[in-house]
C-alpha cells in the first residue's frame, strides 16, 4: 500500500488543522493506521493509531482531547483532525499502516510495514 499525507500547513495557536492520508494498491480498512510526528531535534513519537479491526483507537496523553483520528473507507483514506493547536504540536506528522498491528502494539513505530512522506504542522504562538 502506498501513503500519501497531506493537509498540512501554517496555522495559530488555537486553531485547527485536519490531516489526511490517502491510501492506494490496496483497501486501507484491511490496516491498522498510525500518526506520527517528528519535531527539529526531537524523535519521532507517537500520535494517534487505530486498529483494522473495529473502532479501537488509541492516543498519545499529550493530543488525547484534542486530536481524533478517523478513516472513510469509501475514500480510502485516514484523518487527523487536530484542535487546540499550540506550538508544542509543530511537526512533521507522518501515517503509517501495518497489516497485522496488534493493539497492544498500537504505538510501536516498529509495528507498521508502510509509510507515507511527511506533512509539516506550523503553529504560530
Amino acid at each position: 500500500v502506498q501513503l500519501q499525507a497531506s493537509g498540512g500547513g501554517l496555522v495559530q495557536a488555537g486553531g485547527s488543522l485536519r490531516l489526511s492520508c490517502a491510501a492506494s494498491g490496496r483497501t486501507i480498512s484491511t490496516y491498522s493506521v498510525g500518526w506520527f510526528r517528528q519535531a527539529p531535534g526531537k524523535a519521532r513519537e507517537f500520535i494517534a493509531a487505530m486498529h483494522r479491526n473495529g473502532p479501537g483507537t488509541s492516543y498519545a496523553d499529550s493530543v488525547k482531547g484534542r486530536f481524533t483520528i478517523s478513516r472513510d473507507n469509501a475514500k480510502n483514506t485516514v484523518y487527523l483532525q487536530m484542535n487546540s493547536l499550540t506550538p508544542e504540536d509543530a511537526a512533521v506528522y507522518s501515517c503509517a499502516a501495518g497489516p497485522s498491528v496488534i493493539l497492544s502494539n498500537l504505538k510501536s513505530q516498529n509495528a507498521y510495514a508502510y509509510w507515507g512522506q511527511g506533512t509539516l504542522v506550523t503553529v504560530s504562538s
